[in-house]
Protein backbone atom coordinates (compact mmCIF):
# COMPACT_ATOMS: atom_id res chain seq x y z
CA UNK A 1 0.00 0.00 0.00
CA UNK A 2 1.43 3.39 -0.89
CA UNK A 3 1.96 5.91 1.86
CA UNK A 4 -0.52 8.22 0.18
CA UNK A 5 -3.30 5.72 0.75
CA UNK A 6 -2.17 4.47 4.14
CA UNK A 7 -4.72 4.42 6.94
CA UNK A 8 -4.35 7.58 9.06
CA UNK A 9 -2.75 6.98 12.44
CA UNK A 10 -4.81 8.48 15.23
CA UNK A 11 -2.55 10.46 17.54
CA UNK A 12 -5.07 12.11 19.84
CA UNK A 13 -8.65 11.29 20.76
CA UNK A 14 -10.92 13.02 23.26
CA UNK A 15 -14.21 11.31 24.14
CA UNK A 16 -16.81 13.10 26.28
CA UNK A 17 -14.18 15.20 28.05
CA UNK A 18 -15.38 17.47 30.85
CA UNK A 19 -12.95 19.75 32.68
CA UNK A 20 -13.28 21.67 35.93
CA UNK A 21 -11.36 24.37 37.78
CA UNK A 22 -12.64 24.01 41.32
CA UNK A 23 -16.43 24.30 41.06
CA UNK A 24 -16.28 25.87 37.58
CA UNK A 25 -17.34 23.45 34.83
CA UNK A 26 -15.41 24.64 31.72
CA UNK A 27 -15.57 21.84 29.12
CA UNK A 28 -18.86 20.07 28.48
CA UNK A 29 -18.36 16.81 26.61
CA UNK A 30 -15.58 17.48 24.07
CA UNK A 31 -15.22 14.84 21.33
CA UNK A 32 -12.38 15.28 18.85
CA UNK A 33 -9.63 13.32 17.16
CA UNK A 34 -6.44 14.34 15.41
CA UNK A 35 -4.40 12.11 13.11
CA UNK A 36 -0.64 12.05 12.81
CA UNK A 37 0.67 14.85 10.62
CA UNK A 38 -2.49 16.96 10.81
CA UNK A 39 -2.62 20.61 11.76
CA UNK A 40 -5.90 21.37 13.50
CA UNK A 41 -7.04 24.71 14.88
CA UNK A 42 -9.32 25.44 17.81
CA UNK A 43 -11.28 28.57 16.93
CA UNK A 44 -13.56 30.57 19.20
CA UNK A 45 -13.93 33.68 21.25
CA UNK A 46 -11.90 34.31 24.41
CA UNK A 47 -13.33 32.23 27.24
CA UNK A 48 -14.80 29.59 24.91
CA UNK A 49 -12.60 26.87 26.43
CA UNK A 50 -9.95 26.47 23.74
CA UNK A 51 -6.92 26.81 26.05
CA UNK A 52 -8.62 24.55 28.59
CA UNK A 53 -8.75 21.80 25.95
CA UNK A 54 -4.94 22.00 25.62
CA UNK A 55 -4.48 22.08 29.39
CA UNK A 56 -6.83 19.12 29.79
CA UNK A 57 -4.74 17.09 27.33
CA UNK A 58 -1.67 17.92 29.44
CA UNK A 59 -3.40 17.13 32.76
CA UNK A 60 -3.16 20.75 33.90
CA UNK A 61 -6.75 21.33 35.01
CA UNK A 62 -8.29 20.76 38.42
CA UNK A 63 -10.31 17.73 37.34
CA UNK A 64 -11.13 16.04 34.05
CA UNK A 65 -13.46 13.20 33.17
CA UNK A 66 -14.00 11.20 30.01
CA UNK A 67 -11.21 9.71 27.91
CA UNK A 68 -8.07 11.36 26.51
CA UNK A 69 -5.87 9.08 24.39
CA UNK A 70 -2.38 10.35 23.48
CA UNK A 71 -0.45 8.15 21.03
CA UNK A 72 -2.69 5.22 21.95
CA UNK A 73 -2.40 5.60 25.71
CA UNK A 74 -5.22 6.59 28.07
CA UNK A 75 -4.01 9.58 30.09
CA UNK A 76 -6.85 10.74 32.34
CA UNK A 77 -5.45 8.86 35.34
CA UNK A 78 -1.80 9.68 34.64
CA UNK A 79 0.02 12.38 36.60
CA UNK A 80 0.75 15.44 34.46
CA UNK A 81 4.53 14.89 34.42
CA UNK A 82 4.09 11.57 32.58
CA UNK A 83 2.11 12.98 29.65
CA UNK A 84 5.08 14.63 27.86
CA UNK A 85 6.74 11.20 27.81
CA UNK A 86 3.92 10.06 25.52
CA UNK A 87 4.90 12.73 22.99
CA UNK A 88 2.74 15.74 23.88
CA UNK A 89 4.48 19.11 24.07
CA UNK A 90 2.69 22.24 25.31
CA UNK A 91 3.63 25.81 24.45
CA UNK A 92 1.60 28.05 26.80
CA UNK A 93 0.47 31.54 25.90
CA UNK A 94 2.82 33.03 28.53
CA UNK A 95 5.80 31.12 26.98
CA UNK A 96 7.59 30.41 30.29
CA UNK A 97 11.06 31.58 29.27
CA UNK A 98 13.67 31.54 32.07
CA UNK A 99 14.75 35.17 32.12
CA UNK A 100 18.08 34.63 33.90
CA UNK A 101 19.26 31.98 31.38
CA UNK A 102 20.52 32.63 27.88
CA UNK A 103 18.88 31.16 24.79
CA UNK A 104 21.06 28.07 24.62
CA UNK A 105 20.67 27.36 28.34
CA UNK A 106 16.88 27.64 27.92
CA UNK A 107 17.01 25.16 25.04
CA UNK A 108 19.17 22.70 26.96
CA UNK A 109 17.17 22.86 30.19
CA UNK A 110 14.15 20.62 29.40
CA UNK A 111 14.98 16.91 29.51
CA UNK A 112 14.72 14.83 26.36
CA UNK A 113 11.68 12.73 27.18
CA UNK A 114 11.48 10.70 23.96
CA UNK A 115 13.78 9.77 21.11
CA UNK A 116 13.53 11.80 17.91
CA UNK A 117 13.96 15.25 19.41
CA UNK A 118 15.64 17.90 17.30
CA UNK A 119 19.29 18.70 17.91
CA UNK A 120 20.42 22.21 18.73
CA UNK A 121 21.78 22.53 15.19
CA UNK A 122 18.38 21.58 13.73
CA UNK A 123 16.61 24.09 15.95
CA UNK A 124 19.06 26.83 15.03
CA UNK A 125 18.58 25.98 11.35
CA UNK A 126 14.82 26.36 11.77
CA UNK A 127 15.13 29.53 13.87
CA UNK A 128 18.26 31.42 12.70
CA UNK A 129 17.35 34.31 15.04
CA UNK A 130 17.94 32.02 18.02
CA UNK A 131 21.42 31.11 16.81
CA UNK A 132 22.29 34.79 16.51
CA UNK A 133 20.93 35.44 20.02
CA UNK A 134 22.11 32.19 21.62
CA UNK A 135 24.12 34.03 24.30
CA UNK A 136 21.41 36.59 25.04
CA UNK A 137 19.40 36.39 28.25
CA UNK A 138 15.71 35.57 28.02
CA UNK A 139 14.78 39.07 29.17
CA UNK A 140 16.62 40.61 26.20
CA UNK A 141 14.66 38.73 23.53
CA UNK A 142 11.85 40.25 21.52
CA UNK A 143 8.37 38.71 21.79
CA UNK A 144 8.91 36.86 18.52
CA UNK A 145 12.27 35.49 19.63
CA UNK A 146 10.74 34.35 22.93
CA UNK A 147 8.04 32.52 20.98
CA UNK A 148 10.61 30.82 18.78
CA UNK A 149 12.55 29.80 21.90
CA UNK A 150 9.43 28.37 23.56
CA UNK A 151 8.72 26.28 20.45
CA UNK A 152 12.37 25.24 20.13
CA UNK A 153 12.39 23.88 23.68
CA UNK A 154 9.45 21.61 22.90
CA UNK A 155 11.03 20.34 19.68
CA UNK A 156 14.20 19.35 21.53
CA UNK A 157 12.28 17.12 23.95
CA UNK A 158 11.11 14.71 21.23
CA UNK A 159 7.44 15.75 21.29
CA UNK A 160 5.49 14.73 18.17
CA UNK A 161 2.15 16.27 19.22
CA UNK A 162 2.52 20.04 19.61
CA UNK A 163 -0.11 22.02 21.52
CA UNK A 164 0.43 25.70 20.69
CA UNK A 165 -1.55 28.39 22.48
CA UNK A 166 -1.84 31.81 20.76
CA UNK A 167 1.66 31.76 19.35
CA UNK A 168 1.15 34.87 17.16
CA UNK A 169 -0.42 37.14 19.76
CA UNK A 170 1.19 40.59 19.80
CA UNK A 171 3.82 39.72 17.19
CA UNK A 172 4.83 41.74 14.13
CA UNK A 173 3.51 40.48 10.76
CA UNK A 174 7.01 39.52 9.57
CA UNK A 175 7.44 37.27 12.62
CA UNK A 176 3.97 35.79 12.15
CA UNK A 177 4.93 34.90 8.58
CA UNK A 178 8.12 33.23 9.85
CA UNK A 179 6.10 31.14 12.33
CA UNK A 180 3.76 30.07 9.51
CA UNK A 181 6.79 28.85 7.54
CA UNK A 182 8.04 26.94 10.59
CA UNK A 183 4.66 25.21 11.05
CA UNK A 184 4.70 24.11 7.41
CA UNK A 185 8.19 22.61 7.92
CA UNK A 186 7.08 20.83 11.09
CA UNK A 187 4.11 19.33 9.27
CA UNK A 188 6.46 18.15 6.53
CA UNK A 189 8.46 16.35 9.22
CA UNK A 190 5.29 14.49 10.21
CA UNK A 191 4.60 16.35 13.45
CA UNK A 192 1.02 16.86 14.60
CA UNK A 193 -0.05 20.35 15.64
CA UNK A 194 -3.06 21.70 17.52
CA UNK A 195 -3.23 25.46 17.32
CA UNK A 196 -5.32 27.76 19.52
CA UNK A 197 -5.32 30.93 17.47
CA UNK A 198 -7.17 34.25 17.29
CA UNK A 199 -5.43 35.23 14.05
CA UNK A 200 -7.67 33.41 11.61
CA UNK A 201 -5.82 34.72 8.55
CA UNK A 202 -2.67 33.09 9.91
CA UNK A 203 -4.35 29.79 10.79
CA UNK A 204 -6.71 29.23 7.86
CA UNK A 205 -4.17 28.46 5.10
CA UNK A 206 -2.20 26.11 7.36
CA UNK A 207 -4.94 23.93 8.83
CA UNK A 208 -6.37 20.63 7.65
CA UNK A 209 -9.40 21.06 9.92
CA UNK A 210 -10.92 23.58 12.30
CA UNK A 211 -12.95 22.98 15.45
CA UNK A 212 -15.20 25.89 16.40
CA UNK A 213 -15.51 25.99 20.20
CA UNK A 214 -18.41 27.70 21.98
CA UNK A 215 -19.13 27.63 25.71
CA UNK A 216 -16.93 24.59 26.30
CA UNK A 217 -18.48 22.57 23.47
CA UNK A 218 -17.59 21.84 19.85
CA UNK A 219 -20.11 23.77 17.79
CA UNK A 220 -18.76 22.80 14.38
CA UNK A 221 -15.99 20.80 12.71
CA UNK A 222 -14.87 22.34 9.41
CA UNK A 223 -12.45 20.77 6.94
CA UNK A 224 -10.16 22.90 4.78
CA UNK A 225 -12.32 22.02 1.77
CA UNK A 226 -15.50 23.17 3.57
CA UNK A 227 -13.99 26.43 4.77
CA UNK A 228 -15.07 28.72 1.88
CA UNK A 229 -18.70 27.75 2.43
CA UNK A 230 -18.48 28.34 6.18
CA UNK A 231 -17.02 31.84 6.16
CA UNK A 232 -20.36 33.50 6.95
CA UNK A 233 -20.66 31.30 10.05
CA UNK A 234 -17.12 32.18 11.13
CA UNK A 235 -17.73 35.87 10.54
CA UNK A 236 -20.73 35.71 12.86
CA UNK A 237 -19.00 33.63 15.52
CA UNK A 238 -15.51 35.12 15.46
CA UNK A 239 -15.85 38.49 13.80
CA UNK A 240 -13.11 37.52 11.31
Amino acid sequence: MSELHATPIEQLRLDNVHAFYGESHILHGIDMKVNRGELVTLLGRNGAGRSTILKSIMGMVGRRTGSIMVNGRETTRLPAFRIPRLGAGYCPEERGIFASLDVEENLLLPPTVRSGGMSLDEIYAMFPNLYERRRSQGTRLSGGEQQMLAMGRILRTGANLLLLDEITEGLAPVIVQKLAEVLVKLKERGLTIILVEQNFRFAAPLADRHYLIEHGRIAEEISAAELPGKMDLLHRQLGV
